[in-house]
């Protein structure tokens, strides 16, 4: 509980289970640090993303970890949510674009977004769910332990309501594949929305670690009859941000045929009944450029630090 005039926090109870805790971010993302940004009237939140695979690998490239894209934060309007989206100025980035309306997944469905590279993307989907009759009860123990449930789910078990979402920075033989997704359970008389990155799949490396990270999403599905997502995908780094930003996933991945081959997109569900894509828009994402101070204080405009994406013609 905040108060106010004492500018202090303080837990409703002591003690307490941390897996219960509300979480900034459910996968690779620390050392987060926030400022106020007086102009536009925001607070905005910078993150690190460390490394996932090895020492050797990190030696190799002389450097490690990255940071995650800004995200502005605000609260819910109930009060107790803590809402994250992506600083708008990652918009500017936005070049070629392709859509995808109103199209229906049934069972087993899986449907590529061609048409633009996907190393550097920005993938907004919203998925209309007509039909909750299927979902399965929701067992209390997995309220302590979302991961372990996306685990023994995952995207490739047939669900009651979902899996549906994302297969992202998948190989041409679906052998490397990154899945974002949700499910929807029963539980105490309402239904529990889940949200998961599953990197099981991610690579073909030994070395590298592939967990499965998950959280469930505060949403009334009831009511909306859907859930949006939203993906960013820049080379090794995939943050996702579930139900408008109010559960937010960061992960990294080495999947190697980026070294030789593109990268393909899909959405797809595997539940027993079809969802529906009410309206995707992806686009390819130019490199950002960087601004640095030298020791005379000018700045200097420094040239892309990775490969340009292939089309820089926004549409």
């Amino acid at each position: 509980m905040y108060d106010d005039e004492d500018d202090t926090f303080s837990p409703v109870e002591d003690g307490g289970d941390v897996s219960n805790w509300r979480r900034i971010d459910h996968g690779h993302l620390f050392a987060a640090k926030t400022f106020f940004d007086a102009r536009r009237k925001r607070r905005v939140l910078w993150a690190w993303v460390d490394e996932m695979d090895t020492r050797d690998d990190d030696v190799a490239k002389g450097w490690t970890g990255i940071q995650a894209f800004p995200r502005a934060l605000w609260l819910d309007s109930d009060g107790k949510q803590l809402v994250q989206w992506p600083v708008e100025e990652i918009e500017t980035l936005r070049r070629k674009r392709v859509a995808l309306l109103g199209a229906e997944l049934s069972s087993g469905g899986l449907h590529e977004i061609a048409g633009i590279e996907t190393l550097q993307a920005d993938v907004e989907v919203v998925f209309e769910i007509p039909n909750l009759e299927e979902a399965e009860q929701l067992d209390p123990k997995w309220l302590q332990d979302p991961q372990k449930l996306c685990a023994e789910m995952s995207a490739s078990v047939q669900g009651g309501v979902g899996p549906f979402g994302l297969v992202a920075m998948a190989s041409g033989d679906m052998q490397e594949q990154t899945a974002i997704f949700f499910m929807v359970f029963k539980h105490d008389g309402a239904y529990k929305v889940l949200m998961c990155t599953d990197l099981t799949r991610s690579s073909t490396r030994e070395e590298v670690q592939k967990p499965i990270y998950a959280g469930f999403v505060d949403v009334d599905v009831e009511k909306d009859k859907s859930i949006s997502l939203r993906t960013l995908i820049d080379h090794s780094v995939i943050e996702s941000f579930g139900g408008g930003g109010r559960t937010c996933i960061t992960a990294r991945v080495y999947p190697e045929h980026v070294a030789t081959s593109n990268s393909h997109l899909y959405v797809f569900n595997n539940g027993l009944d079809a969802v529906k894509v009410s309206k995707l828009e992806a686009w390819e994402l130019a490199t950002a450029s960087v601004n640095v101070e030298d020791d005379d204080g000018l700045v200097a405009l420094l040239p892309p630090l990775v490969v340009p994406i292939l089309s820089d013609d926004a549409e």
